[in-house]
């Protein structure tokens, strides 16, 4: 997932809140939303971050809004950094009804721009059981008031995941599929295989083989920065990497390991492996670099890439698409990948002060979480796109699992509100169909090109996401621990310690990245001494400590 912003707020007034949400029933609410005059009811939406506008007559957008009386016109991020598009709103004093701010989210809070919600959650049931009490209770801020509702990390009755969504070290089918499937567990043996394969195959389809991309750009850079944590065995906490036994923070940059895997990707930027414009390249540029078949591998969050993957098997090359490795720099080191998808409280879906008709705008949130719409959002229609069979299993024939393949056909015809609240995985309240189709275990197994079956065959499993380390049972109390970096104000040690960090970081590891093998310890040397002298690393450590303490603290009191 994203570096979404997380702010944990146990507060003063959680009686009230548990009382107001108690007894959250498992059954989901099957509601319309027509107005009372019969006509749709349209919303804006404006979500800080990529995303592509449906075009005005998108087939299941339309048929959404005929069921259930309502259309979301969303909108969506374009040549500015969520925080300077945030600002702009907050200057003009004039918002879209509904917004995710992403980075921009705390701006808007203390901006006053969303509507206080806790006192009208419990009026919309399949929005009340979206989250538990004491996960809708933290979110509360320090005033008291919910002002978001996070979409994401939800997984409704059982998960069901086939595919990994997170981050990842990433490798073409194609490479393994020509070495014979062999096991790739560090970072020298990914590397090893990706020298050999290019080597081998220095143009694919006309263009020049690119070993490895590191997307940089803007608050992407994470796929840059932070796969030191990964290496050393570390899961995603994001921001700094924790001690079990005496839950302290450390910043990953300084560790023996950052240098380690830096010396690496150094070694392979000077061997022609690593993209020479993969610093400079926006997002855009990585994109179609993947969707051009030529990228052999990257470090990336798999949503990121997700459109180039799509483009790649809308043209039939499905053998360029890619497997999640879970690599680390030695085999002694055991592998963190993958957790339990993570609550995010630091931000979600906000109604703003500029919305006429708020109650209108929950209840489409509301009804767009009914199983109906949830089969509109992800199956699309009956009897069009797909079809029921007579044990109640929802089946696709070849042409429908085809068009869902294809980039152009979903643009036109589906309409999922990717960024409206959703299931991760899990199942309808009939316990038998997946929310989405492609973790239904038939239609998975039914969108298998070759490639795939010979891949999963060989390696012994049965979906994509069997290639990372086992889930934990539970994730640690404090995880992901950057999520309390976004309830830093600007002004606080803390946070002007990390945007030192960030602003070091991003100058400085492309040139130890570029900088020639014999120059490579020096350069690291400089790099630390800037970062360690000019950022407050002590205080920003110390603070998020103190974070992680509270958190298992609120943990322990709750098992109680």
């Amino acid at each position: 997932m994203r570096k979404r912003k997380i702010i944990v707020s146990i507060l003063l007034s959680g009686t009230l809140v548990l009382g107001l949400l108690a007894g959250c029933g498992s059954k989901t609410a099957e509601t319309a939303s027509t107005s009372s005059d019969g006509k749709v009811k349209e919303f804006t939406a404006f979500f800080a971050t990529a995303g592509k506008e449906l075009p005005d007559n998108n087939r299941l957008k339309e048929v959404i809004a005929q069921k259930f009386g309502v259309k979301i016109n969303e909108s969506w991020l374009t040549g500015q950094t969520p925080k300077e598009r945030i600002g702009v709103m907050i200057a003009g004093g004039e918002y879209p009804d509904m917004i995710d701010g992403t980075e921009g989210t705390q701006a808007l809070v203390d901006a006053g721009a969303f509507v206080p919600l806790e006192d009208k959650i419990d009026k919309y049931p399949n929005i009340k059981n979206f989250w538990t009490p004491a996960q809708w209770e933290a979110l509360r801020k320090a005033d008291g008031h919910i002002y978001y509702i996070p979409q994401f990390g939800n997984v409704k009755n059982e998960d069901t995941s086939t595919f990994f969504n997170d981050e990842a070290f990433w490798i073409q089918k194609e490479v393994l599929a020509w070495a014979n499937f062999p096991k790739i567990t560090t970072v020298d043996e990914y590397f090893d295989l990706i020298e050999k394969y290019k080597a081998a195959n220095p143009q694919i389809d006309g263009q020049p083989t690119i070993g490895f991309e590191i997307l940089s750009d803007d608050w992407r850079y994470f796929c840059l920065e932070n796969p030191p944590q990964f290496v050393a065995g570390y899961p995603n906490d994001g921001r700094a990497i924790i001690n079990k036994d005496t839950l302290t923070a450390t910043n990953y940059n300084t560790i023996p390991e950052a240098q380690k895997y830096f010396k690496k990707i150094n070694e392979e930027y000077n061997k022609g492996i690593v993209d020479p414009e993969t610093f400079t390249a926006k997002y855009d540029q990585y994109i179609a670099k993947i969707s051009s078949g030529a990228v052999l591998g990257m470090v990336d969050q798999y949503w990121e890439f997700r459109d180039a993957e799509l483009a790649l098997k809308t043209r039939n090359l499905d053998n360029r698409t890619y497997i999640p490795l879970p690599l680390t720099l030695d085999k002694s080191i055991k592998p963190n990948y993958r957790m339990k998808p993570a609550f995010n409280s630091a931000g979600g879906l906000g109604i703003s002060v500029s919305c006429k008709d708020v109650d209108g705008a929950l209840k489409a949130i509301n009804d767009l979480l009914s199983d109906d719409a949830l089969k509109l959002r992800y199956w699309g229609e009956k009897d069009k796109d797909y079809s029921v069979d007579d044990k109640g299993l929802m089946v696709r024939n070849e042409e429908q699992r085809n068009n869902s393949r294809n980039k152009d056909w979903q643009n036109a015809n589906l309409c999922m509100y990717t960024y409206l609240p959703q299931y991760t995985s899990g199942y309808l309240e009939d316990k038998i169909n997946t929310i989405l189709p492609e973790q239904q275990l038939s239609e998975f197994e039914g969108t298998l090109k070759d490639i795939d079956k010979k891949i999963l065959n060989a390696y012994g499993h049965k979906k994509w996401s069997d290639f990372l380390d086992e889930m934990p049972e539970e994730n640690d109390p404090w995880y992901p621990i950057y999520s309390a970096t976004n309830s830093w104000s600007v002004d606080e040690p803390a946070m002007m310690a990390m945007t030192k960090m960030d602003d070091i970081k991003r100058q400085w590891l492309p040139k130890v990245i570029m900088s020639t093998p014999d120059k490579f310890d020096s350069t690291w040397a400089e790099y630390q001494n800037t970062l360690t002298t000019g950022a407050d690393i002590k205080v920003y450590e110390d603070t998020l400590t103190k974070e992680v303490k509270k958190r298992v603290e609120v943990a322990n009191k709750a098992k109680k």
